[in-house]
């Protein structure tokens, strides 16, 4: 079994070696600008941990996993706009060093090329390969559309909000890890164990994304710390900041939420004052433990030597031990 960062090595190898030289160039700077700016390269490595419980030669599914990662980075480059985002992993947007009509059409240039990178799946496991992709392209556009009709609704229930970070995050780790099964010829079983063990890590990491934006480091964390709440985002912390606060701490919430303050640090530290009396906190990292619990249910369940899915579990941990 590779290490993950024996795995990450081949995919970052593979990443750095993408052309994009249709012209006119200056369609294609965005995009070597986005995936010049790294990142973890979680879900192509998913996909070939998942293909290497069952076949040693990953290389054979390089291309698709490429295809995630270059599909992935699209959908966070048109989030940093609709988001109005000014940093991603602490450089500048890019939205920001071009303009929002440059972001959104190199945003779909790098959406094709995720399709054709995907479409060079073998002939056969191209079709379920393909399926399960534009299912869950599908999905996360739903997951997006979601969150920002949340936005504007002050009445969005937790149960709404998980569907929607299913959608929009969860989904997408979960396809990584069964379109890995799928090319490796996994019993369909096995195939769906890893998609759920995926949904519940996704939905315990975007969780723990959500605390990290209100408790987290600047300089680690890779964004501004306080943007979900700037931007009014129903995360899990607000949704039951507003069910559980008295009348005082109601009052102080609708006097912040859909205002953009001159000060923003000052909206940033009245609503953390509450989530910290509430002790959302708390009560957000009891949620993520109860997810990450039932993901490992699922992994246990996939039919292969334990030794082998230990660098899926050790990867897990470390995805739920960041701090900042």
């Amino acid at each position: 079994m590779l290490s993950f960062e024996e795995i990450r090595k081949k995919v970052e190898q593979a990443v750095s070696g993408l052309r994009f030289e249709y012209p006119p160039k200056s369609l294609y700077d965005p995009i070597e600008y986005t995936l010049a700016l790294g990142g973890k390269r979680i879900r192509p490595a998913l996909v070939l941990m998942a293909y290497n419980l069952y076949k040693e030669q990953v290389e054979a599914a390089l291309v698709p996993a490429v295809g995630l990662e270059v599909f992935h980075n699209f959908t966070l480059l048109h989030d940093d706009l609709m988001d109005e985002a000014d940093k991603r992993r602490n450089k500048p947007t890019v939205h920001k060093v071009w303009n929002a009509n440059t972001a959104i059409l190199s945003g779909d240039a790098m959406l094709i090329a995720a399709y054709e990178l995907i479409g060079k799946t073998d002939a056969a496991h191209l079709k379920p390969v393909f399926d399960l992709f534009t299912q869950t392209a599908l999905e996360i556009c739903g997951g997006q559309q979601y969150d920002m009709e949340f936005e504007t609704r002050t009445d969005v229930t937790e149960e709404e909000y998980i569907e929607m970070i299913r959608l929009k995050t969860a989904v997408l780790l979960a396809c990584a890890l069964k379109m890995g099964a799928i090319l490796a010829d996994a019993p369909a079983e096995d195939a769906e164990h890893l998609y759920q063990f995926g949904i519940h890590i996704g939905l315990a990491f975007q969780l723990q994304d959500d605390l990290l934006d209100v408790y987290g480091n600047t300089e680690t964390f890779g964004k501004n710390i306080g943007g979900d709440i700037l931007c009014d985002k129903k995360t899990f912390l607000l949704i039951n900041a507003f069910r559980r606060a008295d009348d005082r701490q109601r009052s102080e919430l609708d006097r912040w939420i859909g205002t953009k303050p001159e000060h923003p640090e000052e909206k940033i530290a009245a609503v953390t004052y509450i989530y910290n009396e509430l002790h959302l906190k708390e009560l957000s990292e009891q949620k993520i433990e109860d997810y990450f619990a039932r993901a490992m249910e699922h992994l246990d369940a996939v039919q292969v030597q334990p030794e082998k899915k230990a660098v899926l579990k050790q990867l897990s941990e470390r995805l739920m031990n960041r701090q900042s």
